[in-house]
């Protein structure tokens, strides 16, 4: 299997995809005037966490010290999701539901995280 190929694999990975689709499909409905502030942010975020994952798991042939440094910020941009998505329901872009089930898995994704940086230690 190739190294572009593996990421797919990983379960926090798989995670990360799909809540920051759900988030990307959401955040579309919210207001106009939030369309470049916290729709946008939240969007960015959520695929941030993504993308760090896969850019750091590229780059473990070279370095496990990389792969760690990016898991670290995947981590950073998972936690600032749980403040986003609280955001979005104190704001009322989101109902309650929707704000548990964010939170909840942003939670569990930063905990993936942070013990697959740590096996990385």
């Amino acid at each position: 299997m190739s190294e572009t190929k593996g990421f797919e694999k990983l379960e926090v990975f798989q995670r990360a995809y799909k809540i920051s689709l759900e988030i990307h499909k959401a955040s579309l409905e919210f207001p106009a005037i939030e369309q470049y502030a916290i729709a946008d942010q939240t969007r960015r975020a959520s695929k941030s966490v993504c993308a760090n994952i896969v850019e750091g798991f590229a780059k473990q042939g070279h370095s496990k010290a990389e792969f760690r440094r990016y898991l670290m910020n995947a981590l950073g941009s998972s936690d600032e999701m749980r403040m986003w998505v609280r955001y979005c329901y104190d704001l009322g872009y989101i109902e309650e539901p929707e704000w548990k089930k964010w939170r909840d898995e942003y939670s569990a994704i930063s905990k993936m995280l942070y013990a697959l940086a740590k096996k990385l230690s």
